[in-house]
């Protein structure tokens, strides 16, 4: 079972890679015979960069191979058909595969710092290769390999224009997700809208409890002074038959706050998720504000291998928090620049998060116990206030119990202390079929 979701990965990105190569075999059919013998401009190449754009994480070299195979076979079918000859066919088209080939290389290592398609970048790219991969095709065509002045003029119009519609129609398909982004937003904001004024509501009745509990505790403080100094016997009975029905009181109302908030949290919002990306946005932003309102000096760094989707952001988010929380409390020099590093890594069929910061450290004595309810370091020495502890027992408690996933801590006094989270990818990407499919 832990296998199957890395099998199934690949069976998909394999799966693309067929796709993308059978579009731009079709495609390749609009044509344009320029300048030598058999070579031609085709529409096909476009389709390539747009595909790549749509499958993320699909090999770029390995794409082009598979598109460059598949026209060559294509346009020899095609050949047979129409002409009913193989004479001189594998020789006239054998330099296009070089073409597609050629091309997917240069993208592929022109492109590699700009994995989110930045179009000023994208069209520099694109044009590059275009032009040196039809250079290459026309080197092999032509005997003596000549490259005149009207050749390459006529291969930099022919890249700037392909490259031209290239960018035209992913600009489109931007605004487009932008457009969608836009309102998927407005619609969450109108839910939260919703969502906090019922909160309120549910607000008002547990600060309604609060004013029973505390007349309650009074009542029964007294019966207890009553019952200490034996006094008032006969008041007794009627004073604990009073608590008690006010207990009663107090439950039945905080059964129903219970059930209004869990009816929140999981009826209306149970089928949305997040993504990883999204998520270390919000988690950037609180940081900062974070920081700032403590005036400590804190740079966050995060890398990331894979931006996935999951509808447990919320217990992932609880994990987050809570250890960031950790590392900005571990510093106590606000005049130094003080790291906290977000690291998200794949191993096998696991996410692996770490988080880590340069701070203030755990003693080797004290690691043992970091993750037992009640257990914590955090002490105002001014007001003698020490903190719950409830931060670390919390996130144990999700990441074993709730995901089965595992935590692993190492620390060195004065050093800085990491955390490391493996949750198993089928666990978390609870809606991988419908989201990657």
């Amino acid at each position: 079972m832990i296998n199957s979701l890395g099998k199934h990965q690949k069976l998909k990105d394999s799966r693309n890679v067929l796709l993308i190569a059978v579009c731009v075999t079709l495609v390749s059919q609009i044509q344009l015979y320029f300048l030598v013998p058999d070579f031609r401009v085709s529409m096909g190449i476009i389709v390539f960069p747009i595909a790549l754009y749509y499958f993320e994480n699909i090999s770029t070299i390995k794409t082009a191979l598979l598109t460059a195979l598949f026209v060559y076979i294509w346009r020899i079918i095609l050949h047979y058909i129409t002409n009913g000859s193989m004479e001189s066919v594998f020789l006239a088209y054998f330099p296009e595969i070089f073409f597609y080939l050629f091309y997917g290389v240069f993208f592929s290592v022109l492109n590699r710092k700009n994995k989110d398609f930045h179009l000023n970048k994208l069209f520099t790219n694109l044009v590059i290769s275009d032009y040196l991969a039809n250079a290459i095709e026309i080197i092999l065509r032509t005997p003596s390999g000549i490259m005149n002045f009207r050749i390459n003029i006529s291969l930099i119009v022919v890249a700037l224009i392909r490259t031209l519609i290239i960018c035209v129609i992913l600009k489109i398909f931007k605004l487009y997700n932008v457009l969608l982004l836009k309102k998927e937003h407005e619609e969450k904001y109108r839910k939260l809208l919703i969502l906090s004024s019922q909160l309120k509501s549910e607000v008002f009745w547990m600060e309604k409890n609060m004013h029973h509990i505390e007349r309650t505790m009074t009542e029964a403080y007294k019966l207890f002074e009553n019952i200490r100094a034996n006094i008032n016997n006969d008041l007794w009975e009627k004073s604990a038959l009073a608590i008690a029905k006010d207990i009663h009181e107090i439950k039945k109302e905080y059964v129903l706050v219970v059930r209004g908030v869990r009816e929140l949290t999981y009826d209306k919002f149970k089928d949305e998720g997040m993504d990883l990306k999204d998520m270390l946005y919000i988690l950037e932003k609180s940081i900062k504000d974070d920081s700032k309102n403590r005036e400590v000096n804190v740079k966050f760094n995060i890398n990331y291998q894979n931006n996935f989707y999951t509808t447990k952001h919320y217990y992932l988010m609880s994990i987050f928090r809570n250890l960031l929380n950790n590392s900005i409390d571990a510093f106590n020099n606000v005049d130094v620049d003080n790291i906290i590093y977000f690291k998200q890594e794949i191993l096998n069929d696991f996410y692996v998060f770490i988080i880590g910061d340069n701070g203030s450290g755990i003693e080797d004595s004290d690691l043992e116990f970091i993750f037992s309810p009640g257990y914590s370091t955090k002490i105002n020495y001014t007001t003698g206030e020490v903190n719950r502890g409830i931060g670390l027992s919390l996130v144990k408690e999700i990441v074993e119990d709730i995901l089965g996933g595992e935590i692993k801590v190492k620390s060195k006094k004065n050093k800085g202390t990491e955390f490391s989270i493996y949750l198993n990818r089928e666990e978390l990407e609870d809606r991988y079929e419908d989201i990657h499919s």
